[in-house]
């Protein structure tokens, strides 16, 4: 048996070696190989994992031996779902390794805005000291309002943390979650995003990338919110028209920006389109990491082995994701 893992810059040394050990021939690819590359290493491949690298239609082709592919992570848009279904491939991904984790990883952000941490202690490690003055004025959590976009776990999660941890006022923006659903997640719904986004001091969004949701935060949606209101991002680069967030920024217009997720990863200082938000008291550009914790890589590695296992023996392959793209497989597959 071979398998090929592409983004191998995500160190995952346990999945590694639960393959190897199984005597399953590993090859491990960097991040950006090309379409060729890729194509000429799954050729003779019995399984492919992948992260971030595309897998298209001419990749699932060129894999005559391919019994599944295995996204070690969430997120399947990168992977030509019709053409592996066309073929009889499997497809699953790992969706609830990190839900609470990434929820925590959002809160961090939100906080750390508030407060002005990142700001404040760059003044520190350059300056030695800074005294109270309005450049470090932050604000408290409690009593504001929390505008949560998806209502799926991971927003559920930081609706429970602000709501409860904080006494935050909780509103909720899913056109796929009633209101009594929304209500026992601890959010009051909403049903026009740009009436929510006028109420908010912070936003934090928790939603899929599809074709409805590309942009979702556009700049009329982006000129809603309140002057001085806190922008977090964990879900998806794609939600958010990237132009406009930076002009909206530049304009001086929010209070602070906490992105981890962006349309172009990685980030680079010069020729990405969010390059001029480098080096601003007002923003924090994490690098795609609040799922990254010990737990959850745990999490990670137990479920992928699993799937792998499952693929390579030929045995049943549960599918845990509830997304319809996923959902619209056939064959030996189970979905729990």
């Amino acid at each position: 048996m071979k398998a090929v893992r592409t983004d191998r810059e995500l160190e995952c040394p346990e999945i590694d070696e639960g393959l190897r050990a199984r005597g399953v021939e590993l090859v491990t690819l960097p991040d950006g190989i090309s379409e060729e590359a890729l194509i000429a290493a799954v050729a003779d491949a019995d399984l492919l994992l992948m992260c971030y690298t595309p897998v298209t239609a001419r990749v699932i082709a060129a894999a005559k031996r391919l019994k599944g592919i295995v996204k070690y992570g969430v997120g399947i848009d990168a992977i030509d779902i019709p053409a592996a279904i066309a073929r009889g491939i499997p497809v699953v991904n790992v969706p609830e390794y990190a839900e609470e984790t990434v929820a925590e990883g959002a809160f961090a952000l939100m906080i750390a805005l508030a407060k002005r941490m990142p700001a404040i202690s760059r003044a520190v490690q350059e300056d030695g000291w800074v005294w109270p003055s309005g450049r470090w004025l932050g604000c408290d959590l409690t009593g504001k309002t929390l505008g949560i976009v998806g209502a799926g776990k991971i927003g559920s999660s930081m609706a429970r943390m602000a709501g409860l941890g904080f006494r935050a006022r909780v509103l909720g923006y899913d056109p796929h979650v009633d209101a009594a659903a929304m209500a026992m997640r601890g959010m009051a719904k909403v049903d026009d995003l740009h009436t929510m986004l006028r109420q908010c001091d912070v936003v934090s969004l928790h939603c899929v990338l599809n074709d409805a949701t590309r942009h979702l935060l556009g700049r009329e949606e982006l000129a809603c919110l309140r002057p001085g209101a806190i922008l977090v991002n964990v879900s998806r680069g794609g939600l958010i028209d990237e132009a406009a967030l930076v002009e909206t920024v530049l304009a001086g217009r929010l209070g602070g920006v906490g992105l981890d997720v962006y349309g172009q990863e990685p980030l680079a200082r010069e020729g990405h389109p969010l390059s001029p938000l480098f080096g601003r008291d007002d923003v924090i550009l994490f690098p795609h990491l609040t799922f990254f914790t010990a737990e959850a890589m745990q999490r990670l590695t137990e479920d992928t082995l699993a799937r792998c296992f499952e693929i390579l023996d030929g045995r049943t392959v549960r599918v845990r994701s509830r997304d319809p793209r996923l959902l619209a497989q056939a064959g030996n597959i189970v979905f729990a």
